[in-house]
């Protein structure tokens, strides 16, 4: 317990003395340390909370001075004035003037009696400091030893409960995107809204730091958790003692190791999920009944879902799957797929030769995910579709990641800018991307060829559908049969200027010549004319 005026007052063997009547929320003030003074001006020497002792051989008996002197021990911080008294000392009693200065104050002004040596009134409060950090020790390792017993039971809720039952302070486990694991209270509740910011704040930021603040009165506190990658957050809701403070450390650490030792317990569950991807994909004749149910067996139930493709960092530097500069990459990309699969519903999440593949539900904001876990890395994200077309949006995915490599951010499918950036870019490889991501379900289709050569045909003419016809020697209405089997493929519209635009640099792209305007130039799309 903190060492208190009063309690050296209540000490016999001190005897000492209080010079006015003292209010008892000055007696209640802790003192930190005891010192020996005779300065006119002690306050700059002082650190706070020290019970300052003098026997006053300057002390000055003016009125002015008297309070000049008080003031300045007041506001260096010390917990309270106390006057040696004795045979051959200056005073043998408080003197009236320094009294009701310290009393006008708030200084509390005790006496230490001729047979008590100011060597004993230090060593009292050094004792008592001394038990003080021996009880918060203690108490310390009481808590330590019970949080280490309750991590050798099952799951984090144990540990939590022996936390809060041994500091009173609630703890709560957040997974990374601050959805609630555990928490040591019988009656679990969402975080409070006024910690949300700090949760952001410290799950943006990793492993790299805690961070703290007072908000409706209740202090919260965050710390990351988890070895070498982010596997939760312990957010604290109180002010932990001195004793509970120390254990802080251990309670993280305690919390990570259960956490990681989840991540691996779950290692079998991310690969059946990611064999059930696979299976998923690898079925060129999927129903749409059957596509549904490989789905809701993994929990996703969106109606529409698209296909999102990360590269794990630079794996430019590679030079095979076996070598040294390969493994790290290969590690990195593992690591960030278990975390995307605790992010995404459903879990759909695989490996692909470093690139990771995942099929998420239309609704997620998968931008915000990959912010999160993957920042910094090239990624595509596909357009929505039926469950049984997920490997055209994963197609279109794959063909972004030149553009996002280019831009330094996700490249969204249907992106309304996304010609224009490709144009102002002007590189063949990002070019080509582009052209694989528009006509990657044609590539995918039966006379996937045929569909291209009639779209590129039709764009070129402007949209003529006799001109169209003579060209390529078919009939008209066979020209109309595959723009429509084409565009039911793609998900565009030929009457839209934005698709008609799209469909037109992707085609040139294909037959490699960048577009130019003007005459020289291939003619830019026309308004496609009401009438077939």
């Amino acid at each position: 317990m903190p060492l208190h005026i009063s309690d050296l007052l209540a000490r016999p063997d001190l005897n000492l003395s209080v010079t006015y009547d003292v209010p008892p929320r000055l007696l209640a003030r802790t003192v930190e340390a005891a010192t020996v003074s005779d300065l006119l001006v002690p306050g700059k020497w002082l650190q706070g909370g020290e019970l300052l002792m003098t026997i006053g051989l300057l002390l000055p008996m003016e009125p002015t001075a008297c309070r000049a002197y008080v003031r300045d021990v007041a506001e260096g911080g010390a917990a309270c004035l106390a006057l040696g008294l004795g045979q051959g000392l200056p005073y043998q009693e408080a003197p009236e003037p320094l009294v009701r200065a310290a009393e006008e104050a708030g200084l509390p002004l005790l006496t230490v009696p001729d047979e008590v040596p100011f060597i004993a009134v230090t060593k009292a409060v050094f004792d008592a400091r001394a038990d003080e950090q021996r009880e918060v020790l203690h108490r310390a390792f009481a808590t330590q030893r019970r949080l280490t017993a309750a991590a050798a039971g099952d799951g984090l809720r144990p540990m939590l409960e022996e936390w809060t039952a041994a500091t009173g302070v609630g703890a709560t486990v957040l997974d990374p995107l601050g959805r609630l694991l555990a928490a040591g209270e019988r009656e679990a509740s969402p975080p409070p809204a006024e910690a949300r910011d700090l949760i952001e704040r410290v799950a943006a930021r990793g492993l790299r730091g805690s961070a703290s603040s007072t908000a409706a009165g209740r202090q919260l506190e965050v710390q990351p958790l988890g070895a070498r990658r982010l596997r939760g957050l312990l957010l604290l809701t109180g002010r932990p003692d001195d004793a509970a403070r120390s254990v802080v450390p251990g309670l993280v650490s305690l919390l990570s190791l259960e956490l990681e030792r989840r991540h691996l317990r779950d290692e079998p569950e991310r690969r059946r999920r990611s064999a059930l991807l696979s299976e998923l994909l690898a079925d060129e004749e999927l129903s749409a009944g059957r596509a549904r149910d490989m789905l809701a067996s993994a929990g996703l139930t969106a109606e529409r879902v698209r296909g999102v493709v990360v590269e794990a960092g630079d794996r430019s530097g590679g030079t095979g799957r076996g070598t040294p500069a390969a493994r790290p990459a290969e590690d990195a990309a593992h690591d960030m797929a278990a975390d995307l699969a605790l992010a995404v519903p459903g879990g759909l999440v695989r490996v692909t030769d470093g690139v990771i593949e995942a099929v998420v539900g239309e609704d997620l904001d998968i931008r915000d995910v990959l912010a999160r876990f993957a920042p910094r890395c090239a990624a595509g994200i596909g357009p929505a579709t039926a469950p049984e077309a997920v490997r055209v949006s994963l197609h279109q995915a794959t063909g972004l990641l030149a553009v996002s490599r280019s831009s330094g951010e996700p490249a969204e499918a249907r992106q309304s800018e996304a010609s224009r950036l490709l144009l102002d870019l002007g590189d063949r490889r990002t070019l080509h991307g582009y052209a694989d991501t528009v006509l990657g379900p044609l590539d995918l289709a039966d006379n996937g060829e045929e569909l291209i050569a009639t779209l590129a045909a039709w764009l070129e003419t402007g949209g003529a559908w006799d001109a169209t016809s003579r060209r390529l020697g078919v009939h008209r209405h066979t020209v109309r049969n595959r723009l429509d089997k084409a565009m039911d493929l793609t998900g565009r519209r030929l009457d839209d200027p934005d698709d008609r635009f799209d469909l037109w640099l992707a085609t040139r792209i294909r037959r490699g010549g960048t577009p130019a305007p003007g005459p020289a130039g291939a003619p830019a799309p026309r308004p496609a004319p009401r009438g077939r």
